[in-house]
């Protein structure tokens, strides 16, 4: 039976094996990450009970940091399929699994490595800067990877005549640019989960809430940017919520962080922005959703599936993603 599964994997993207009854999930989970020195890292995106599980719990620099710390011999990656890959480049001697290895990532689909070297061809003169929500064939193109978290940070560092290609994000490209003063040249790639929000929808939750803050990630388009009363990266809108002294906040970006807001934060109110959708409440990544417990539990016991890569590829790509994390280091 398993030996079936294994060998549907690349269809079905997890192993489809069913779970003893009456089994209790988080007890087998904690046995397996004590016995197979296990280190589950799940970002803010994910369902509440694999938050609540993790090891770490963080935004895509902090997963990176601690990927790159770690000591464990196996990591187990809640999030998409490109930060599993970011853990195995930083870790080629340790077994990355993800629970489902078709939890992808629209932004990370719209380049490639080969678009990129197409873009280095037409600017020659550039070099690239790329979001970490990309590829190992795109970060192998890359002179450096960025963060919403660093992005505005390392821009700046670089020197202002300097031409810079950056990919795959116009969204988080197009607020780099107004917030440092710079040109970048923007690859038109988008995350739909932060593209479906209604600017419309979110006035009229505005107007039904006029105590509230809107806060919003820099992948948003440029219409919700420019009403929010804060924008950050994942992690700064949980630190945001945490310290401001509003008790009201709209949230527009994926509903997953609402439930690390409402542990840190239970004497708030948190309101999920309006997406385009007026029959959806909140913006939800579907891939990010696609890891569950059950995946997770089976993941770790069969050690699959696991995140394997060309090894030319990952020592490329390890060059862009250390020089991010040397120039991060004085960031929170």
């Amino acid at each position: 039976m398993l030996k079936n599964a294994i060998a549907t994997l690349p269809t079905n993207g997890y192993l489809n094996l069913e779970i003893p009854k009456g089994i209790d999930l988080i007890e087998e989970i904690n046995k397996m990450r004590k016995e197979k020195n296990a280190i589950i890292l799940a970002h803010y995106y994910q369902t509440g009970d694999i938050q609540d599980i993790a090891d770490f719990l963080g935004d895509s620099l902090q997963l990176a940091r601690a990927a790159e710390k770690t000591n464990a011999d196996m990591i187990v990656f809640c999030g998409v399929h490109f930060m599993a890959e970011t853990a195995k480049i930083l870790n080629p001697s340790k077994k990355v699994i993800l629970p489902d290895l078709l939890a992808g990532c629209s932004l990370a689909d719209s380049c490639s490595g080969q678009d990129i070297r197409k873009m280095k061809d037409k600017y020659p003169n550039a070099i690239v800067a790329s979001y970490i929500n990309c590829d190992s064939g795109v970060k192998a193109e890359s002179d450096i990877i960025v963060t919403s978290s660093n992005a505005g940070h390392i821009i700046n560092s670089l020197p202002k005549e300097q031409q810079i290609i950056f990919a795959p994000d116009k969204n988080l490209g197009r607020y780099i640019n107004q917030t440092t003063g710079r040109d970048m040249i923007l690859w038109d790639g988008a995350c739909i989960v932060h593209e479906a929000f209604s600017l419309e929808r979110i006035a009229r939750q505005m107007l039904d809430h006029p105590k509230a803050k809107l806060i919003a990630h820099p992948e948003a388009q440029k219409p919700v940017l420019q009403v929010a009363n804060y924008i950050g990266s994942t992690a700064n809108l949980l630190d945001y919520v945490v310290k401001d002294d509003n008790q009201e906040y709209i949230v527009a970006t994926e509903e997953g962080i609402l439930h690390e807001m409402r542990k840190r934060a239970p004497d708030k109110t948190l309101i999920p922005a309006l997406t385009i959708d007026d029959t959806c409440n909140c913006s939800e990544c579907h891939f990010m959703k696609m890891n569950t417990m059950e995946k997770l539990y089976l993941c770790m016991k069969y050690e699959l599936p696991e995140i394997l890569m060309d090894e030319e590829i990952r020592v490329k790509a390890l060059k862009p993603i250390n020089k991010m994390l040397e120039m991060s280091q004085a960031i929170k």
